[in-house]
């Protein structure tokens, strides 16, 4: 038998554990403190629903559950190998959260302000900050088409990302249909914009010559490309140069908004910032996409974005839909690596007997006003053992049947206090 995990899987220690457990609680209070609602879905959905939701490279991530029993005898006799899988693990909250609204609409408030938090899975090349089993904590406004919908959403995903301490962040934005507009103004054809977004999206991490190199190899238009490629070179990405190719729109006035009203009511502690480059890689998105980049570490805290036709494809009609997600698996590793320490969490406290099991029951019943307190049978090598307990993250100890006193640890020796 093996004791290791699956792969892209992780075992959590009490304390790591603990951590994960306040970082949700965290999270969750700062959603539910603006308004937003906790709901529960399933891990496994349907794979058409999967399939048929345009998302992007987690398609190919997507584990498939193989049909049971007699149906699945029953594929295999008749070849029938793409049908295998009836189900597939949920590899994000949205498209779960599409058929959830679709399902119970009459019973839900319109607009929705919804939280999930929960698992998701992809069959990710497992490394650092990527894993394929992990946690995702959503909010989502469903029914509002209007751009303060983005901004409280960005808003309320700043203030949790403070509270955990994470240190300084800024907020990225972006419209796919302006991207999409810059393409056409280069001479490319509506149908290579999906590839594009694809290529353009890489931009910091291949640089100019490999975006030279992926357009090539594309084969797409000379001209355009040659138009694309003096837009990257010159690394002005700014509102005012893209509005100078393509024009003043409704979706750059959207952009606009968003950008003024979050750096309005951040009161500087984060900013909000157009960055045409980003893409996100989601098909489902249609409008605005955003994403918060960590000042103290490299890479993205969060993400999301509006998904105005996801919905409409269970319902047959328009829903305007927007999400942001916190990437909890990067910021759980990054606050471990710190050694954080969860503020205003009670202190852990042993209790020691050697005979009288009763005595330390009431004197732990005692501590718990104010302690957490787990009950041990007094060991023999005592010093060893509290040396233990510390590393666990015990504050302190008492012997229940000596006269009640409470000694607390510190780093160089043991500090002994009248209870």
């Amino acid at each position: 038998m093996k004791t290791a995990t699956v792969k892209g899987t992780r075992d959590y220690l009490p304390r790591e554990a603990e951590l994960r457990d306040y970082m949700q609680r965290q999270i969750l209070e700062t959603y539910r403190s603006f308004g937003f609602r906790q709901i529960i879905t399933p891990v496994l959905e349907d794979i058409g629903n999967l399939n048929s939701s345009e998302g992007g490279d987690n398609l190919g991530l997507m584990f498939k559950v193989l049909k049971r029993g007699n149906k699945l005898t029953a594929a295999i006799a008749n070849r029938e190998f793409e049908s295998l899988a009836d189900m597939g693990m949920r590899y994000d909250l949205t498209v779960p959260l599409s058929r959830y609204y679709a399902e119970n609409r009459a019973k839900l408030v319109l607009p929705m302000k919804c939280i999930q938090i929960g698992n998701a899975y992809r069959a990710e090349n497992p490394q650092r900050g990527r894993y394929r089993e992990f946690i995702q904590c959503d909010i989502d406004m469903i029914g509002v088409d209007s751009y303060w919908a983005e901004v409280e959403l960005i808003a309320t995903t700043a203030t949790a990302l403070n509270s955990l301490g994470i240190g300084a962040f800024r907020i990225r934005v972006n419209d796919r249909r302006i991207l999409k507009q810059l393409f056409l103004s280069f001479g490319f054809e509506e149908d290579h914009v999906s590839a594009l977004c694809v290529i353009f999206d890489k931009m910091d991490k291949i640089g100019v010559c490999g975006i030279e190199r992926e357009l090539s190899d594309k084969g797409f238009y000379a001209a355009a490309c040659l138009r694309m490629l003096e837009y990257v070179r010159s690394a002005d990405f700014s509102m005012g140069r893209c509005m100078r190719i393509i024009g003043a729109s409704d979706y750059t006035q959207n952009i606009e908004s968003i950008i003024r009203a979050v750096n309005e009511i951040s009161g500087a502690q984060y900013r909000c910032e157009f960055d045409i480059s980003l893409v996100r890689g989601q098909g489902y998105y249609t409008g605005a996409v955003f994403e918060v980049e960590s000042l103290a570490y490299s890479g993205s805290l969060a993400g999301g974005g509006r998904y105005d036709n996801l919905i409409g494809r269970f319902l047959d009609e328009s829903v305007p839909a927007v999400g942001f997600s916190i990437g909890f698996e990067r910021i759980f590793d990054l606050l471990m690596e710190q050694n954080y320490v969860a503020a205003n969490g009670r202190k852990r406290i042993a209790v020691f007997f050697e005979g009288d099991y009763g005595a330390a029951f009431q004197c732990a019943r005692d501590l718990r006003r104010d302690y957490d307190v787990s009950i041990f049978a007094r060991p023999k090598k005592l010093g060893k053992f509290l040396d233990q307990l510390r590393r666990d993250g015990y504050t302190g100890f008492c012997m229940a049947e000596a006269a009640p006193e409470l000694t607390f640890f510190t780093p160089e020796k043991v500090k002994t206090v009248p209870q």
